[in-house]
């Protein structure tokens, strides 16, 4: 048993206070008290006690002191490593929450691709009619808990059971169809079977085949539903996500089998071409509506839902696409 003169020194678990914090990072800058004292408005007295105070609670020093300079120790500069930007994004989120407070403001969660292809190609509309109301979208694949974020509304991506169970509300569902630049397909040999794509490139989701719900978007789907199971094109070429899919159709890097909803635009503006219009494929996924539990009353949130309403309208109607009457394809901003 170890003697009571050999024991190990009790580790201090409390936390530090953030004045410390502020004066040891202030000392670490300059490797100077007196100009870290400057920098804080305070004697330079109170900032070696600061200094003091936070060896003491840590076990450790944290400078050498020397007659004419002070130079970290290593354990200061490890802390230094990583306190810095601790406090950097702390003092970010203060900044923001001052700027906005009293402010009205939506904050939106989604998936990347339908961020960058369907919200924000509509979001001046909004912000013209509404510009007291800030918009923030935070665009991750990661799905957000509406219960314990500060996230106001969800827009997803999912099958019918799923989204009802988080209250989804149904703004349109999809369809697949076979897409290409106007001058891809002018310059080869005209579609007209759905046998023809393999004279082409095909541009897939690179994990179409290791993601469940990918499965329903794949070529492999669409071949197998025309009795093309053997078919193989001259050449894939894979992405990881829907926007980069389309984008190397725009380029005319090859044919997509592209999701109506989000290259609807593209298509009415003619920058791609529906290659095989007879021949696209109806997706079992749709698109949802989320609305957080405290965030549904508020005059901003019904504004913004109620214009995403008419947003989703126009899309049915570009991509002819008719609801199933069982689901409720209303939201109701006064429950």
């Amino acid at each position: 048993m170890a003697s009571a003169d050999h024991a190990p020194p009790v580790l201090r678990t409390r936390p530090v206070a953030t004045g410390h914090w502020r004066a040891f990072l202030a000392v670490a800058r300059h490797l100077n008290f007196r100009a870290a004292a400057d920098e804080l408005a305070l004697t330079q007295s109170a900032v070696s006690r600061q200094i003091q105070a936070l060896e003491d609670e840590i076990g450790v020093p944290l400078f050498l002191r020397h007659t004419r300079a002070v130079e970290l120790t290593s354990a200061g500069a490890q802390l230094q490593r990583a306190v810095a930007p601790a406090l950097e994004r702390m003092d970010a989120a203060v900044r923001q929450v001052r700027q906005t407070a009293g402010r009205r403001s939506v904050a939106i969660t989604t998936w990347a691709s339908f961020a960058s292809m369907w919200l924000i190609p509509r979001m001046e509309e909004f912000q013209r009619d509404n510009p007291g109301i800030d918009i923030r979208i935070d665009a991750s694949d990661v799905q957000v808990d509406l219960d314990t974020s500060d996230v106001d509304l969800a827009l997803r991506y999912a099958m019918p059971a799923s989204a009802a169970q988080s209250g989804g509300v149904r703004l349109f569902g999809e369809q697949l169809a076979v897409v290409g630049s106007p001058w891809l397909l002018k310059s080869g040999k005209p579609l007209r079977e759905p046998g023809d794509v393999a004279r082409f490139t095909l541009i897939e989701a690179g994990d179409a085949h290791r993601t469940h719900y990918l499965q329903y978007l794949s070529w492999r789907r669409w071949f197998d539903t025309r009795g093309l199971t053997k078919l193989q094109p001259e050449r894939w070429l894979y992405f990881n996500y829907a926007h980069q899919i389309v984008q190397a159709a725009l380029a005319g890097q090859g044919l997509a089998l592209a999701r109506m909803p989000l290259i609807a635009d593209a298509l009415a503006a003619g920058d791609l071409v529906e290659a095989l219009p007879g021949h696209r494929i109806d997706s079992p996924l749709s698109y949802w509506l989320v609305v957080g539990p405290r965030s549904g009353q508020r005059p901003e949130i019904k504004a913004f839902c109620a214009w995403l309403q008419l947003q989703a309208e126009a899309t049915r109607q570009a991509i002819g696409d008719v609801p199933d009457p069982d689901l409720d394809d209303r939201l109701d901003l006064e429950a």
